[in-house]
């Protein structure tokens, strides 16, 4: 009869346990990259059908090139509508080069001739083509970090799944880009729409240094810093603000785009926001980080639902996004949703 000593047992139990955990790890890490890969696809997806619809925006513009000026633009008309033939029909591998030929085109257009209703859809596909890109290249880099690590390519943990690879596209961004105006300040910001289990929106409240009788409320996030994709930012935003850490995976989007611009601290500022939304138990928000603005002139938090928010507006408090009361259901719909949502522009 064969016996063990408890130093034996206990080591035995030890080997156990680090099998059990290294495989419940192995077990995780496959289903995250699993999910990365579908978020890659998504991705992927999202900005095929961004660039195509700025192919289709690019020919109605050569149209109306033809037709205003025929003698002065026709030939710079023609070429247009052959790039975005071209943009079309390009394999994937070929498909920056021909983007970027395209996008060199469309910059180089004299926007005067063009109604101002075209003017502003090529402003709305480009923008798009911009947001998808960012995006995409969000994906991939998630998905490297992981795929690329010792243990995941050791273990074969990404399967038979080719790597990704970054869409390098080149962005046009003009200080002045979509305004006329001259403008001190242009940033992009990534904001966070926090809901917690009965759908309340985290807001908080702040003012201008100048004005501080005018309050307004805004969710939460702040300007990107070099270097961070738009999903590092937001993070690290709900972190400083409401000292609150979220993984980057539970947050959902990009699900909306807002343009503004606004004076502030007297400067004129033009700023792109793009809004992710998370799930998360309320909390009583404290900041990890504040910024000096942040210290001075950030006054209150809420959760507040949609009810609420239409209440303050009505008190003369102005709530950032515009229509938030009325764009929560959408949010909850897409933090319940598996499927990555197209972001679209809102006020």
């Amino acid at each position: 009869m064969i016996t063990f000593s408890a130093t034996t047992i206990l080591v035995l139990a030890l080997i156990a346990a680090l099998i059990v955990a290294a495989g419940g790890w192995a077990y995780a890490t496959a289903n995250r990259l699993d999910r990365l890969h579908v978020r890659g696809d998504q991705a992927r997806h999202a900005l095929e059908a961004a660039l195509a619809r700025r192919a289709v925006v690019a020919r109605s513009v050569s149209l109306a090139l033809t037709n205003a000026a025929p003698d002065v633009a026709g030939e710079q008309a023609r070429r247009l509508h052959g790039l975005a033939d071209r943009a079309e029909r390009a394999d994937w591998s070929d498909r920056e080069t021909a983007e970027n030929q395209l996008a060199a085109a469309l910059s180089s257009i004299d926007i005067s001739l063009l109604p101002p209703q075209l003017v502003a859809e090529l402003a709305d596909a480009e923008a798009r083509v911009l947001i998808a890109r960012r995006f995409h290249n969000d994906a991939v880099r998630d998905t490297l970090a992981l795929r690329t690590r010792r243990p995941v390519r050791l273990l074969h943990l990404g399967g038979t799944a080719p790597l990704p690879t970054y869409f390098e596209i080149s962005e046009r961004v003009t200080p002045a880009a979509s305004t006329g105006l001259e403008v001190d300040t242009v940033r992009t910001s990534a904001r966070v729409v926090l809901l917690d289990d009965r759908d309340r929106v985290l807001l908080m409240r702040g003012h201008d240094p100048r004005t501080p009788d005018v309050p307004f409320w805004f969710t939460v996030g702040g300007g990107i810093e070099p270097g961070e994709t738009l999903r590092t930012a937001a993070v690290r935003e709900v972190w400083e603000e409401t000292g609150r850490a979220v993984d980057s995976t539970a947050l959902r989007g990009p699900i909306w785009r807002r343009v503004a611009v606004f004076p502030f601290d007297g400067e004129l500022v033009r700023s792109e926001e793009l809004f992710f939304v998370a799930r998360i138990a309320a909390f009583e928000p404290k900041a990890a980080n504040p910024t000096v603005w942040e210290r001075r002139c950030v006054t209150a938090n809420k959760w507040c639902t949609a009810e609420d928010i239409a209440e303050l507006d009505g008190l003369g408090e102005t709530v950032y996004p515009y229509h938030l009361d009325q764009l929560l259901a959408e949010a909850a719909a897409v933090a319940a949703s598996d499927t990555e949502p197209e972001v679209r522009s809102i006020r």
